[in-house]
């Protein structure tokens, strides 16, 4: 009833890793992870909605002229998983769908940290952690599943809302070392190396966009740095693959994460585009900033193909936006968004 006025003109959605299902009782990340036959789903879903999948350039194409009443899908994957070329581009290339890889330099190079992928792992492996942190002082027992996710819980959002950049690296580096977790090999099992980059690169159906190098949060940065991060990251993939990426992905891309002086950042340096993981479709009132997209989320938590329908509406997330709107101020934003866990 609602897609009349709230299902747009096209969609981006955003993945990471395509692997097959893991067994695992602790997986704080899963919301991150699709399984092979989702993907395919999800790709059959959306056309048979009527969507035409295409690349990025031509949805950028489009939206700014906003051409007829064509509805496109872009497909997106953040970071650069070595699952990305092995397991999703045989199902993309066989279904001739067009996708983008937003790849983080720094993951490739081996010189930057799967710090959330890092933490999983050291929590997994262990029954309590020791952190001393000035204010996180003391040991955080995580024996049971329960206390593992709660133990996640508070450690991510310290290292997210409460640390600096920097100092969020420092903290994850120093957890690896004293829980023996080699995270240069991390990132070796579960990134492309440079090679695997370039062979993605080579097929016309696929784009290669740029993440930053190092894969912070822009907006928790000074512009300086911000600009220094995004520029080394274009830098080496334009060093590793000869051209330079007109597309970007914001890291993390929510709202503490990215703000509208990083779309100035990028509009600069001469990007086309940019996406965000704020929740929505894309409407005709994008072309006005195509710095600052909206994405839809593959949620690895949500994996059913009504799913896939509902985004497509878009009003799962006019949705969440009215009730975000209509509770700001008053302090009972996070009971709304509980409502509509699938879109975040």
């Amino acid at each position: 009833m609602l897609a009349p006025l709230t299902q747009g003109c096209g969609a981006v959605f955003m993945m990471h890793n395509v692997r097959p299902a893991r067994i695992d009782a602790f997986q704080p990340n899963r919301h991150l992870e699709i399984t092979p036959e989702f993907l395919r789903v999800a790709v059959e879903r959306i056309c048979a909605n009527g969507y035409e999948i295409i690349s990025i350039d031509e949805a950028v194409d489009l939206l700014k002229s906003g051409y007829g009443n064509r509805r496109y899908a872009v497909l997106t994957f953040d970071d650069g998983y070595r699952d990305n070329l092995e397991v999703a581009y045989p199902i993309l290339k066989e279904l001739q769908a067009p996708f983008t890889v937003f790849v983080a330099t720094g993951l490739v190079d081996r010189t930057s940290e799967l710090w959330w992928l890092a933490l999983e792992r050291i929590i997994a492996a262990n029954d309590e952690i020791v952190f001393s942190e000035a204010d996180k002082a003391g040991d955080i027992p995580c024996a049971t599943v329960a206390e593992k996710n709660a133990c996640f819980d508070k450690l991510s959002t310290y290292l997210t809302l409460e640390l600096g950049e920097q100092d969020q690296r420092r903290v994850i580096r120093a957890l690896a070392k004293k829980y023996d977790l080699d995270l240069a090999a991390l990132a070796d099992e579960q990134v492309m190396n440079w090679d695997e980059v370039r062979q993605l690169a080579s097929d016309p159906l696929v784009t290669i966009g740029a993440h930053t190098h190092d894969h912070f949060a822009l907006a928790r940065l000074d512009a300086a740095a911000a600009r220094a991060d995004v520029m080394k990251g274009l830098t080496r993939l334009e060093e590793e693959l000869g051209r330079r990426p007109k597309h970007f992905a914001y890291p993390y891309g929510k709202s503490h994460a990215v703000s509208l002086r990083d779309a100035d950042i990028l509009r600069e340096i001469g990007f086309a585009s940019s996406v965000t993981t704020l929740p929505g479709v894309l409407q005709s009132a994008n072309a006005k900033n195509p710095l600052m997209l909206p994405r839809i989320s593959l949620n690895g938590r949500f994996q059913e193909p009504a799913v896939v329908d509902e985004y497509l509406t878009g009003a799962p997330f006019a949705l969440y936006r009215a009730a975000r709107w209509a509770t700001s101020g008053f302090g009972v934003r996070s009971g709304f968004s509980r409502l509509f866990p699938s879109t975040r």
